[in-house]
């Protein structure tokens, strides 16, 4: 099971754009195994603050370990993959 935390400031036409394209490569490569919990700093500034968010948006693997961080643009997908360490993983084809 993956799991995710991804900061962003504010539930913006961008923020909602990077969450979608976020789930779509997500349930490429995981299909429904993987949580993202998606944070506003605004709303949850202390879980940020243990977190050391210092930018958004961040995304933030906290399992499998290690726990890894991406900050800025995440729109790179191999950038992503790299970052969280999965990129060994081939696609699921959905049926």
């Amino acid at each position: 099971m993956l799991s995710l935390k991804l900061y962003v400031t504010g539930l913006t036409p961008s923020s909602q754009q990077l969450i979608q394209q976020l789930r779509t490569l997500l349930t490429h490569y995981y299909a429904d195994d993987y949580t993202l919990a998606v944070l506003d700093i605004f709303e949850h500034p202390q879980e940020a603050y243990d977190d050391v968010i210092y930018a958004t948006p961040t995304l933030v693997k906290i399992l499998p370990l290690p726990v890894t961080q991406i900050i800025g643009n995440l729109s790179d997908r191999e950038r992503v993959l790299a970052g969280l360490q999965i990129k060994h993983l081939q696609p699921i084809h959905f049926s």
